[in-house]
């Protein structure tokens, strides 16, 4: 086994191979399929947890209890692919690589075997990151340690390779370059102006946590995860008097590969054998305290439940310019008491918004995270695929 540093390359000696990617918190894992020019053929090219398969090339999850992975088949690969570029980024949204340098870890796919491993040095604010590439060189196959780092997340990679991209990311700032003769020069990438939002975590030791967008909150109290009957609250007024607004509050719940298991909403009250409950529609947001209620018995989700995410929706088409206070609070069932809470402070002319996302760690607690993400959708079905990108 070598531990490879910037810029080095070793033979492949075997015609499948595996990168697993591990750091110390949950990462997003792709890969990319490149021609000579340095670009994809089209977006089928790039792998990931909502496309993890392509010609020559699988994406795998670890489920939050294991690494992600790329495997390449080179024998498999079209022609023309002459490198394939595995990134990496964490999966919480808005944190960086700083403390928390991922390991490649290169594998022979049939026998399980180490290549290599591959630390890259030195991280700061980026956000994502090419970790290694495995590409052609006069007739050979290698695998080269890249370390290449992009402060606008999996977006500006994508961009870069030539995979379109929803919305168009933050103009470039300057990405820190891993740097050695022998690397092919990638386009630089600037850094991201510097944020003041905080993204770090807390527990429910001191009592109530509010939160600001992006924020996390483990529900571990006096060391103990929370895993009892929680209800979330969400709430809503009309942003003018004398007009009703009608929202759907719903949770879309998804499996460890992002993948859709159910929704619950108005027209679908209970899911998941009563894990998850819905209170019922209100028609027209007037009246103090939570509009629409979901329980949520964390004990007694299945296994293969492991992210929640909240949305509200506007069936009827009126925009979220048109709503005021709208929040949503998370409480114990059992004593009513308010754990976390999140207002939503700002609004966009969108029918619908992810509010919050309760995604299970593979050490057993869960988390709470603030969203206030809009999304043009008036129903939860609409919902769907963009929840699944944001968990």
């Amino acid at each position: 086994m070598t531990a490879m540093t910037p810029g080095s390359n070793l033979p492949l000696n075997t015609v499948r191979v595996t990168v697993d990617v591990a750091a110390p918190v949950r990462l997003d894992v792709s890969g990319l399929l490149l021609t000579a020019d340095g670009k994809v053929r089209s977006d089928a090219d790039f792998i990931f947890y909502n496309q993890p398969s392509g010609p020559g090339i699988t994406y795998r999850s670890g489920g939050g209890a294991a690494p992600d992975s790329i495997t390449v088949d080179i024998g498999a690969l079209p022609p023309g692919i002459e490198r394939i570029v595995v990134t990496a980024s964490p999966d919480a949204a808005g944190q960086t690589f700083q403390g928390i340098e991922p390991t490649a870890t290169v594998r022979d796919a049939a026998s399980g075997s180490v290549i290599a491993t591959f630390t890259p040095p030195q991280l700061g604010t980026e956000t994502a990151l090419v970790v290694v590439e495995v590409y052609q060189r006069g007739g050979a196959w290698k695998v080269r340690a890249v370390g290449q780092g992009y402060a606008n997340g999996l977006a500006g990679i994508a961009t870069d390779f030539g995979v379109s991209v929803d919305e168009e990311p933050p103009p470039p700032p300057l990405a820190t370059a891993a740097s050695a003769a022998s690397i092919p020069v990638l386009p630089q990438m600037p850094l991201a102006p510097p944020t003041t939002v905080d993204t770090g975590k807390v527990n429910l030791d001191k009592g109530r946590v509010t939160l600001q967008k992006n924020q996390t909150v483990s529900l571990v109290k006096g060391g103990r995860p929370l895993l009892s009957q929680v209800k979330m609250g969400l709430g809503w007024e009309p942003a003018f008097r004398g007009r009703d607004i009608d929202l759907d509050a719903s949770v879309i719940a998804y499996g460890p590969q992002r993948n859709h298991i159910d929704s619950c909403y108005f027209s679908k009250l209970s899911i998941l054998g009563g894990a998850i409950k819905h209170s019922g529609d209100n028609l027209t947001g007037e009246g103090a305290g939570d509009d629409e209620v979901i329980v949520v018995d964390l004990g007694r989700l299945p296994a293969d439940a492991t992210g929640l995410v909240f949305t509200v929706n506007s069936f009827s088409g009126q925009k979220f310019t048109e709503v005021a206070k709208a929040y949503c609070r998370l409480i114990d069932a059992a004593s009513g008491e308010e754990l976390v809470r999140f207002d939503l402070t700002s609004a966009e002319p969108q029918t619908g918004v992810m509010m919050a996302k309760l995604i299970k760690q593979f050490s057993g607690e869960w988390e709470m995270t603030a969203m206030g993400e809009f999304v043009k959708s008036r129903t939860v079905r609409g919902m769907v695929k963009p929840a699944s990108q944001a968990l």
